[in-house]
């Protein structure tokens, strides 16, 4: 079995708002009294993709620390920016080839893919990531569940701001569902909202925006709920291939 926490879209912009809102849901999450497995982070980690927005993040999430409860994982959002990401919150020398990455546990694996598209606000997974996705899975061998993982969702989410900048070409990715069992589910960022839906016959899940929350046609006309409590998801993908997830807020 294999328990994720689950967070997005933290715009970490260098204000007090962001950075408090951020480290209200990290503190809930290092104080929890029992283990979950990683903390999965869906994009938009940086507001401005800056070099200084990361290293805040990576201080928030504790990537520099040494005692961490457990691990942190990211994929890049919209409005980050690969060179910077790489260099300030992951370490790594900075390229603006897709960050994609794995994370292999006993009960599962999860893909964090990257569905940024550089100077664009639409996502895509592009032939490389597709080709990462294949190989990865090839390598895993079927021995357990796969999450995917990536920021913009493939589906309408019934709100015309997120469905204006989903992920493109949602038949290849759906093309290669059908072709791997093994994948077991998606989990998504971008929308701002929690969400739970399906694509390609398996679970879809947004996670909860950190920074503010999106109002739906019929909750009123102004779009962003800045007031709103910050939102956390759990997900546990069990030994059958099976996801549950839950929600929570953080007053």
């Amino acid at each position: 079995m294999l328990v994720l926490a689950h967070i997005s879209d933290l715009h970490l912009d260098g204000s007090t708002r962001a950075t408090e809102r951020a480290e209200r849901v990290r503190d809930r999450l290092w104080g929890l009294p029992g283990q979950v497995d990683a903390l999965l982070v869906t994009g938009d980690i940086a507001d401005h993709g800056a070099e200084a927005e990361y290293e805040e993040a990576a201080r928030i999430l504790g990537l520099r620390a040494t005692d961490t409860p457990f691990p942190v994982l990211t994929c890049p959002g919209n409005h980050d920016s690969r060179a910077p990401y790489r260099k300030a919150l992951l370490r790594q020398p900075p390229a603006d080839g897709p960050v994609n990455s794995v994370r292999v546990f006993d009960g599962g694996a999860v893909l964090m893919c990257d569905s940024s598209v550089p100077g664009n606000d639409e996502g895509a997974l592009d032939e490389e990531t597709y080709a990462w996705i294949e190989e990865t899975l090839d390598g895993l061998g079927g021995r357990f569940p796969v999450l995917l993982a990536f920021h913009h969702p493939p589906v309408a989410l019934h709100h015309p701001l997120p469905d204006s900048y989903r992920l493109g070409e949602p038949r290849a990715l759906a093309a290669l569902v059908e072709r791997r069992p093994e994948i077991a589910g998606f989990l998504t960022g971008h929308a701002h909202t929690a969400a739970a839906t399906s694509f390609a016959g398996r679970p879809l899940v947004v996670g909860p925006g950190v920074t503010w929350t999106l109002r739906l046609p019929w909750e009123g006309e102004q779009v962003a709920d800045r007031d709103a409590p910050v939102g956390l998801a759990f997900h546990v993908l069990d030994d059958e291939g099976r996801l549950t997830s839950h929600f929570r807020v953080i007053t």
